[in-house]
């Protein structure tokens, strides 16, 4: 089984350090044919309109979006669970998300740069708190009947799954833990 991270702009190489500690085969995914050979894909933190400008114009939308739509897990960490989200309440006109969990998001909801923060999160099915790191993290407005939250920051869900889908407000990948990409690996490889 192998990994992809999203690989067009953003905090990819981090993601990869993180499986790969963890055992997991990882590639960079750059193209079509990058992602025809990974069974599960990380859709990383970054800018996501730039992200979703990249997608189409490297060909990658549709590809990724049918590979979603087929069941491939997916894991999105801050831009990414934007990318992912039923509908983004901020994000340009001409910028697509690919409707894969059941989440309403605001780009930059907890605000600008200086207001990035760090939390300990409770974390449905960890023993013990995760440290979250939050950069121009998305706020979470609305969650569909069939999403699971495992985590909140004062209420608001930064933490959910339906499906094969997983994404996090916050950047897993920069908290030295590596539980919640263990456990995104055990769920999208599970017999």
């Amino acid at each position: 089984m192998k990994v992809g991270v999203l690989a067009l702009q953003g905090a990819f190489a981090r993601h990869l350090q993180v499986l790969g500690g963890l055992g997991a085969a990882t590639t960079e995914v750059r193209t079509i044919g990058d992602l025809f050979e990974v069974d599960a894909l990380v859709l990383p933190g970054g800018e996501s309109t730039t992200m979703s400008m990249l997608l189409d114009s490297s060909g990658l939308h549709d590809a990724v979006a049918e590979r979603i739509t087929n069941g491939m897990p997916v894991l999105g960490t801050c831009a990414g669970m934007i990318l992912l989200a039923r509908h983004v309440a901020d994000g340009r006109p001409d910028q697509r998300s690919f409707a894969a969990i059941d989440v309403d998001v605001q780009r930059n909801g907890y605000g600008r740069q200086v207001d990035s923060f760090e939390a300990d999160l409770d974390v449905i099915g960890l023993d013990e708190p995760f440290h979250g790191v939050f950069i121009r993290a998305p706020v979470v407005d609305w969650v569909g009947d069939g999403v699971e939250v495992l985590a909140t920051v004062d209420g608001r869900p930064v933490l959910c799954s339906q499906g094969a889908v997983v994404v996090a407000s916050f950047h897993p990948e920069m908290s030295g833990d590596g539980r919640i990409h263990a456990r995104f690996l055990d769920t999208a490889f599970a017999a």
